[in-house]
Parts: C-alpha cells; sequence; structure tokens
C-alpha cells in the first residue's frame, strides 16, 4: 500500500470536508426540524462585492450580503487558486491569518489579517444553489516605496570640474518613482557635453549626471520616492566640491583718523573649510593677530564654502598705520590678500580777519550808545535855521545793540550759500550791514548836531 504524502492528504481531508458540508446539485434543500417545510425562496445577493485595496500588513475584509440564505451555505474561494477557503462558520484553509465571520442572519465577513503581497487577487463568494451563484472582489496589496540603502549612492566628494553621478533605488507596489531636488530649493544646473547648459527646479528618474560641476553646484540633494501610496520617503546625499582657496578684498586702503576703530574685511571661497588669520606686517613680517582688547577676530559663514573674515581695532595709535594680511589655507593651498591701513589727518580751525572788524563796529556803536546821542528824524533839517531839536518833537534815541557772544575756540570761517550774491561775489552778512548803516547813522546825527 502506498503511503500518501502529508500535503497530499491534508488537500484530499479538505475535499472530503466541502464535499459533505458544501453538498452538490440535488442535495441543497434543507429542511428544518421545527416547521418541518422547505424553505420558500432562492438566495441573492443584496449588494455587490466591493473590491478592497489595502496597505500591506494590515487587516482586508470582504463583505458578502446574502438574503433568504435558508438551509444553503456560503463558501469562500481563492479564485486563481481555487483553493476553498471557508464554508459557513468552518475555515478551511490552514492558513491562521484567515477568518470568518457570521454578524447577522444575512451579512458574512472574510477577514485576511497581516496581509502580504502574494494575498492579492480574486475572492469568490459562492452559494451552492443549482446552478451556483457567486460574486467577485479584487484584493489589491499595496507596499509603499521605501529606498533601497545598498544600491543608493551616499555623500560625494569630487574637485571642481569634475562629472558627478547620484543614483538611487526603491521598491514598492506600484513601482516608485524617483525625483530629484536640492535641498536649498536652488535650480539643479546640467551642463551635458556639446550642448547648452539647463537648469531645472526637478529632475525626474534614477540617476542624475551632472558634467563639469562649479561650486554652486555644492550642497545637498534629495533623492525623493512616491508610488501615490502614503508615506513617501527621501535620502539625503551632500555633494561636496573642492578647490584651491580664494579671497576677494573690496577696499585695499582703508584710511582713518587716529583714536578712532575700523574694520578690516576679507571674502573667502574655500572647500574644504579653509583655516583663516590676520597677521599685522613689520619690516615685511607678520605675526598672527589674536583677540584682545586692541583686536576682534570675527567670521560670518554666507554659505557652504563662503565666510567674511573681519578684524576691528581700536583706538588707532600711530603704529597701526601699516599692512594687514588676510590668510586662508586648506589641503589644496593657500592664498594671501593685502589691505593697507593710512592715517587720515583732520584738519586745525583758523581766525579770520572778520572778527577785528565785528569788533570795530560794536566798539563804535558802544561809544554812541554810551553817549546818548540823539538821532533826529530826516525830515527835521528842513524845519527852519535852528539846528536843535525843536520842542515837541521826539527824537529818536538808537537802542543798544545785544553783546556778540565770543567764541570760546577759534572757527575758521566759510561763506555760506546765503552769503553769494546770485553772479556768484561775496555779499555782507545783513546783520553786519545792518550794524554798519546804525553806525554812520549815528556819526552823521552827531556831525548834524555840532554845526
Amino acid at each position: 500500500m502506498v503511503r500518501l504524502s502529508t500535503a497530499r492528504s491534508r488537500l484530499l481531508a479538505e475535499i472530503v470536508t466541502a464535499l459533505i458540508l458544501f453538498g452538490t446539485g440535488s442535495a441543497q434543500r434543507v429542511y428544518t426540524s421545527q416547521s418541518n417545510r422547505v424553505a420558500s425562496y432562492e438566495p441573492e445577493f443584496l449588494e455587490p462585492l466591493k473590491n478592497v485595496t489595502v496597505t500591506e500588513g494590515r487587516e482586508a475584509t470582504f463583505t458578502c450580503v446574502v438574503d433568504h440564505l435558508g438551509g444553503y451555505r456560503v463558501a469562500w474561494i481563492k479564485a486563481d487558486t481555487k483553493a476553498i477557503l471557508a464554508i459557513h462558520n468552518r475555515v478551511i484553509t490552514h492558513n491562521n491569518r484567515m477568518n470568518v465571520i457570521h454578524s447577522d442572519h444575512k451579512t458574512w465577513e472574510l477577514k485576511i489579517k497581516d496581509v502580504k503581497r502574494n494575498d492579492s487577487g480574486e475572492y469568490m463568494c459562492q452559494i451552492n444553489t443549482d446552478p451556483m451563484k457567486m460574486q467577485v472582489g479584487y484584493l489589491n496589496v499595496v507596499i509603499p516605496p521605501d529606498i533601497e540603502e545598498k544600491d543608493t549612492t551616499g555623500d560625494v566628494m569630487v574637485p571642481e570640474g569634475s562629472t558627478v553621478k547620484l543614483f538611487c533605488k526603491a521598491k514598492g507596489f506600484p513601482e516608485p518613482r524617483i525625483e530629484w531636488r536640492r535641498e536649498n530649493g536652488k535650480a539643479i544646473v546640467l551642463r551635458p557635453p556639446n550642448q547648452p547648459k539647463n537648469e531645472v527646479v526637478l529632475w525626474e528618474g534614477p540617476e542624475l549626471l551632472m558634467d563639469k560641476v562649479a561650486r554652486d553646484d555644492m550642497g545637498a540633494y534629495l533623492c525623493i520616492a512616491s508610488n501615490d501610496i502614503p508615506p513617501a520617503v527621501s535620502k539625503r546625499m551632500v555633494v561636496q566640491v573642492h578647490f584651491h582657496p580664494l579671497i576677494r578684498i573690496r577696499d585695499q586702503l582703508v584710511g582713518a583718523p587716529v583714536g578712532t576703530n575700523v574694520t578690516l574685511e576679507c571674502e573667502v571661497e574655500a572647500s574644504p573649510k579653509s583655516i583663516n588669520y590676520w597677521s599685522k606686517m613689520q619690516n615685511n613680517t607678520g605675526p598672527q593677530i589674536v583677540n584682545s582688547r586692541k583686536y576682534i577676530n570675527e567670521e560670518l559663514i554666507i554659505n557652504e564654502y563662503t565666510l567674511n573674515m573681519k578684524l576691528t581695532i581700536k583706538t588707532l595709535e600711530p603704529e597701526d598705520f601699516t599692512a594687514y594680511k588676510c590668510t586662508a589655507k586648506n589641503s589644496l593651498g593657500e592664498v594671501q590678500g593685502t589691505i593697507t591701513l593710512y592715517e587720515i589727518q583732520l584738519l586745525r580751525p583758523s581766525t579770520t580777519a572778520q572778527d577785528p572788524i565785528v569788533d570795530t563796529i560794536g566798539e563804535e556803536i558802544d561809544h554812541i550808545t554810551d553817549n546818548n546821542i540823539d538821532i533826529p528824524r530826516s525830515h527835521d533839517r528842513h524845519r527852519g535855521g535852528d539846528h536843535a531839536p525843536r520842542q515837541g518833537i521826539q527824537s529818536v534815541t538808537v537802542p543798544t545793540p545785544p553783546s556778540r557772544p565770543r567764541n570760546t575756540h577759534q572757527v575758521p570761517y566759510s561763506p555760506s550759500e546765503n552769503a553769494l550774491d546770485p553772479d556768484g561775489t561775496t555779499s555782507v552778512y545783513p546783520s553786519t550791514l545792518l550794524l554798519f548803516i546804525t553806525a554812520i547813522s549815528a556819526l552823521m546825527a552827531k556831525l548834524w548836531t555840532s554845526t
């Protein structure tokens, strides 16, 4: 007697059990023990079996709604393999992830826990009528994207002017799409041979090829994988472009007076990052400058490869006016820049010849007013031969002008715009002219009285 294998024995047992439970053809009608009568209606489906889409690892549920089932039975079958999964309330398959639930007299559910990709396919809800009635629903198991690290590029370091190739591979179902972006939002610069330069914000495909990379191409690039099944995933790749240091100086000559503060600046570009320092040049030698009360060193980072060196010198002294060097050094080389600091001479104030003139006029007015000289009206001269003022006519007395404040320090005289005539010649200040006219009027009145 030939011994059957375990798998074949199990399959045979499933078939025998299914035949016993499900029946065929003319043996479908079942009588109830209580009413002892035959069901009077054929079973029917009340709603279609819906397709189900679920992410791998979650639970999938098919719902089959049957009315007037009577003594007939409901079975669940995997259509592509013809495997009987369950009959009525009993699970036939040995897959412990599957379960059948009969929630009420009409609703039957097939639940599949922790679904796998190979669970995808058609599932049938079948009634053992003659002919058989059935519905088919499709299970679509989807897989979110996942980047395969072993087939994906990591960080890259290349010299300026070389070619960079970045690869990104992802798995999932449906097959993921691959997109490339720069982390800082700038455009990706493509320089294909014998073609014009092309700048794009988004590049699609598993490979990103960049020819003749420049320092502006340096930075982080993102490989983004998506297939409309959340979440999308990304990987960050840093491209380092190495080059010799470069120094830019905006002002090579800087002037400042003694006693003030001054700041010198150098802009440095370098990759890899450079060591930067300042030197004070004296007799063709220059010791390195360190932070102190006299000197302040600062570095302001602008981008991945650019920074601004600043040296602030406080309270300038004569010995500070010399040349200063900014130095940048990395593994590819060294570069220096020179800034010359010179002294600005401040102009010293000087006196002018205006003060003695004004003083003379002021003294003359003071002398006239101190003697209480009356200044007659201009029309008194024509009223009779009496040279003295007539009775009843009030004489005009020149008021004492306000004393002119003396300067506490000498200020150089420079005529203002108001002191120029339209033809460009210098005119007398109005206040000086008024004083001069007043003095002349007083002298004329004195002479008139004496005659």
